[in-house]
């Protein structure tokens, strides 16, 4: 099976929240949800609702967006 996404965000969604989709190395995908804290040419970092910062190298994304605000719990 392949996966073909799209990458939506770039350094100027810093601020906004984003869902990304990266490959691992060990194979596979992984998905981060949060704001995009940090970005430069080669990674970018997402906070997540548990406040862990994501540093994230740009070559393994395979697709990312921006996402509405996370609703109120």
């Amino acid at each position: 099976m392949r996966f073909v996404g799209r990458v939506l965000v770039d350094c100027s969604d810093v601020g906004r929240r984003v869902t990304v989709r990266r490959r691992l190395a060990e194979g596979g995908y992984t998905d981060v949800v949060g704001i995009l804290e940090r970005c430069d040419e080669e990674t970018f970092g997402v906070r997540d609702r548990n406040g862990i910062l994501h540093t994230v190298d740009w070559a393994a994304v395979v697709a990312a967006k921006v996402v509405p605000p996370a609703p109120a719990r």
